[in-house]
């Protein structure tokens, strides 16, 4: 049909249309696509098989989405996460302590956060590896590795992560996922600029059994707080949560050119209550480098026997500059 003798009212109809579905936008984000691939298959993206050097200067959106994810948003030095929010320089290592509710009961709980100088490409976007130790009561209950990169606009994005967990010193399991396998997909980690009262945003999507679709949205801006480790001011409060858990919030707060120096939470349905505060930040000499590389690259070994869908098909990580 000749659009230009389209009657008056079918073109006004049609714009009309189109409008409304732009307006309806993608606030669900990577959990409400309802679509899921075998183990091993890569699940579709805009430009899913595109290394950033392909398709060159893609502009990031202002008001960037989980769902907006292209590998073109990052150049080749995306493993360099300098956001003020949630830098990610090399040695640096987070040592928090606090405690977490389990039956109404308060378990002390310590974290032992970990810059490596470790890389590991997915998508053709090369993100820096971290590794994150997990103890209650004193016991470790998790080692994970996790891979973030930080696009042209300084968006900090999370690409998956491998966790084992332990009971007793026993290995239980290790619920991995990885952007582009076996139905997950990336998400934001924090944005560039964050601005109260905008969206929530999606920090990562992997479909059942593992059921990861957490959010978050800023909750407070120009704060400030106190820790062990110093006291801060001009700090970013962020709230995380579930849509299916309604009233269950974990707050963080950001401290500029710091990071993540306390962990809260607000909720009536908010069950586990976690408190963490920063204790202390170190920064590692060569030779503690070395020890967290040689134990980094076990853990990653690790994941290719059992995550073999998932951790276990990207490239191994290696060391900078490899």
């Amino acid at each position: 049909m000749d659009v230009r003798r389209m009657p008056v009212i079918a073109v006004l109809l049609a714009a009309l249309l189109l409008s409304a579905a732009a307006c309806q936008g993608d606030e669900s984000e990577p959990e409400a696509s309802g679509t899921t691939q075998g183990p091993g298959s890569p699940s579709p993206s805009p430009s899913a098989s595109a290394s950033p050097d392909e398709v060159p200067g893609t502009t990031v959106p202002g008001d960037v989405k989980a769902s907006d994810y292209d590998p073109a948003f990052f150049d080749e030095t995306s493993y360099i996460v300098d956001n003020q929010w949630f830098p990610l320089e090399p040695g640096t290592q987070y040592v928090y302590r606090g405690s977490t509710l389990d039956e109404k009961e308060r378990i002390k709980h310590k974290v032992v956060f970990t810059v490596t100088d470790l890389t590991k490409v997915v998508d053709g976007v090369r993100a820096v590896v971290i590794w994150d130790r997990d103890y209650t009561d004193g016991e470790l209950e998790e080692t994970e590795l996790a891979m973030f990169a930080q696009d042209t606009a300084g968006n900090v994005w999370h690409f998956g992560q491998y966790p084992e967990e332990y009971d007793g010193g026993e290995f239980v399991k290790a619920p991995a996922w990885v952007a582009g396998f076996e139905g997950a997909k990336p998400g934001i980690a924090i944005k560039g600029e964050p601005q109260p009262g905008g969206p929530s945003y999606g920090q990562g999507y992997a479909p059942p059994p593992l059921n990861w679709v957490d959010r978050a949205r800023v909750y407070q801006v120009d704060q400030e707080t106190c820790v062990p480790y110093d006291c801060f001011e001009g700090v970013l409060v962020t709230e995380e949560f579930e849509r299916t858990k309604p009233g269950a919030f974990q707050l963080k707060f950001y401290a500029p050119a710091v990071g993540n120096v306390r962990v809260g939470w607000r909720g009536k349905n908010e069950k586990e209550q976690e408190e963490l505060v920063l204790v202390d930040l170190i920064h590692l000499s060569e030779e503690e480098m070395a020890e967290v590389r040689e134990l980094v690259l076990e853990l990653d070994a690790n994941g290719y026997r059992r995550a073999e869908g998932s951790w276990g098909q990207t490239p191994p990580a290696e060391p900078l500059g490899s």
